[in-house]
């Protein structure tokens, strides 16, 4: 019996322990086709969307990131990382604070003066980025798996007889 308590009481210190670990521990967020809101006095840890836009009242400790949707941080919103929009506008509103780099790729960053951004702030403006970044790998990949089914056909072509 001695065995069996002690390691029922190791098990429930474990689960205790994980408990309490995760119960403080903000919230990460990522969802496709369905918008992210954190709220006023909500804390997430990071944020990415996949055709979604993200909105920031609250506090995000990491980045947020978005592919083919917007990024609006406002009512003095927070964000420790990073934020990054493929294919999106970014807008930072009135005493919204970003801790690192705000940069946009085919899309329009809007910001309001009060905002601060403590990093870099890059804008990567229209449809050619897109062109570029999405457009051009799946060019390549394209014409990758051509020369494939090309050289395929030329190894099984059937071999025609000399005249005689």
């Amino acid at each position: 019996m001695g065995f069996l308590s002690r390691h029922l009481s190791m098990l429930s210190f474990v689960i205790a322990f994980s408990a309490a670990t995760f119960a403080n521990t903000p919230r990460e967020y990522t969802h496709f086709g369905h918008d992210i809101s954190i709220g006023p006095g909500e804390e997430a840890s990071e944020a990415t969307c996949f055709g979604c836009t993200v909105r920031v009242r609250g506090h995000v400790a990491g980045d947020v990131t978005t592919f083919g949707g917007s990024i609006v941080v406002e009512d003095e919103g927070e964000i420790g990382g990073d934020t990054t929009t493929f294919g999106g506008d970014a807008r930072l509103g009135k005493g919204v604070k970003v801790g690192g780099d705000v940069t946009v790729f085919g899309g329009r960053i809007r910001r309001d003066p009060t905002s601060s951004v403590h990093g870099d702030v890059t804008n990567f403006g229209g449809g050619v980025w897109i062109l570029l970044i999405f457009g051009l790998p799946l060019v390549v990949l394209g014409a990758f798996i051509a020369l494939i089914v090309w050289l395929i056909r030329r190894l099984l072509r059937p071999a025609i007889p000399a005249p005689a």
